[in-house]
């Protein structure tokens, strides 16, 4: 995987459709006396969808494209025939893909399974047509509603490699060399500390329906965790794997005292990575130093209960029974929780009629759900619907609240954009 062709953080802005206007008609018909009303309902606006399709592999897209919109609703017609509902936008994204608020950094998604998808912004619902006002007491009514706004926002999008192994340890342990010599990967290997500048994935076969899917992340060093080298930034893609294989370097002075070093990075970023189980490898074992120092190490790791195996993914030994020990490993744990095909990202309102009234300068500015979203689909040109939103304003206590604000004649009202003058 290039580090040209890499992008694991984006941000990207939603909007869904507006609903469509509700219509108003009158049914006039040579042989049906007293037709009235017969506009019908605006169809609702898209939702904007996220989906995992496991054929994306990174977020690069959104280098080129952050604002996406979804189609909005038709408008109602008469004889009571609602408009057409806009279609929902679905965008990709890789499998393994965090979605949180932008504003706030709350996780609203995460989205690990091909296939599975995320409502992100709900489309407004259509208005109501003049049809649907019809009571005893107002036969011809030409009150209509103009279509909901679609949810809009802000979305952070994290990638983490869904891997079953992921394979860390310090720089030049031998990490990209040991995923070239067990799977298909190439990633780039040269000489120096930090020759992996982004994450690769590699796919081991053991056996016909035997498979696992490892991930070498870049070096890490001490105050990885702080920012310190290039660990940082990929220590997430880890978070998902099912355990870790933790390669030390055979050629170090000290590999023990490197094992300590990134266990301690390890536990710094995530008490849930510093718990994952670990298969410790002393790798370089075509060296003779590393083969004077194996005792030790494997010493040192049955002293704390850890398996330890000892390669060299240069010359290919002892990488099969690596493999073999941890497929049975996996084998041993339990399965992961099934995950739901959709998921919706909203919070729900307590109260959706609640309200806050605050004074800016000599403008009152009223907050809330309901609130705004009746300004939203009033049709300030139609005096039937403007005296409507009156009532509703009058039913939820704004009116009281405002009164009790001191609110005079020709002061100014703000709900959402509309500004008001009350009288």
């Amino acid at each position: 995987m290039d580090d040209s062709i890499f992008f694991d953080e984006a941000t990207i802005h939603v909007r869904a459709g507006k609903g469509g206007d509700g219509m108003c008609s009158f049914r006039r018909e040579k042989y049906v006396p007293l037709g009235g009303p017969d506009g019908g309902n605006g169809g609702a606006g898209g939702s904007v969808y996220l989906v995992a399709n496991r054929h994306v592999n990174t977020l690069i897209q959104f280098q080129r494209q952050r604002h996406f919109v979804a189609e909005t609703g038709e408008r109602g017609q008469s004889r009571k025939m609602q408009g057409k509902s806009g279609q929902n936008l679905r965008i990709d994204v890789p499998a393994g893909t965090v979605v949180r608020d932008a504003d706030t950094g709350e996780v609203l998604a995460d989205l690990v399974r091909d296939g599975q998808k995320a409502l992100v912004a709900q489309g407004g619902r259509g208005g109501r047509g003049n049809a649907v006002f019809k009571s005893p007491t107002n036969q011809a009514p030409r009150i209509v509603e103009k279509g909901e706004p679609g949810q809009t926002r802000a979305l952070r999008l994290e990638l983490k490699l869904i891997a079953d192994v992921g394979i860390a340890g310090v720089p030049n342990a031998g990490k990209s060399t040991l995923l070239a010599a067990i799977s298909a990967a190439r990633p780039k290997i040269a000489d120096y500390p930090f020759t992996t500048l982004t994450p690769n994935l590699g796919v081991a076969t053991l056996g016909d329906e035997q498979t696992l899917v490892l991930a070498d992340i870049p070096g890490l060093i001490e105050g990885a965790h702080a920012g310190a080298g290039l660990g940082m930034r990929f220590l997430r893609h880890i978070e998902r794997t099912r355990m870790l294989i933790h390669l030390l370097d055979g050629a170090s002075s000290d590999p023990l005292k490197d094992w300590e070093c990134i266990n301690a990075e390890l536990a710094h970023f995530s008490a849930r990575l510093a718990a994952k189980p670990q298969l410790v490898v002393l790798n370089k074992m075509d060296l003779p130093e590393a083969q004077q120092r194996w005792p030790r190490v494997q010493a040192a790791m049955r002293v704390r209960g850890l398996p330890a195996l000892s390669i060299s993914a240069v010359t290919g030994q002892g990488t099969r029974e690596m493999l073999y020990a941890v497929w049975k490993a996996l084998q041993q744990m339990p399965g992961e929780p099934p995950q739901a095909e959709e998921v919706r990202v909203f919070r729900a309102q307590e109260d959706e009629d609640a309200f806050e009234i605050t004074r800016e300068g000599k403008v009152l500015r009223v907050r809330g759900r309901r609130v705004e979203r009746a300004a939203a689909m009033t049709d300030w040109s139609n005096s039937e619907s403007v005296a409507r939103f009156q009532r509703i304003l009058k039913a939820i206590g704004v009116l009281d609240a405002l009164a009790e604000e001191g609110i005079q004649s020709g002061d100014m009202v703000m709900i959402a954009d509309h500004e008001l003058e009350w009288q």
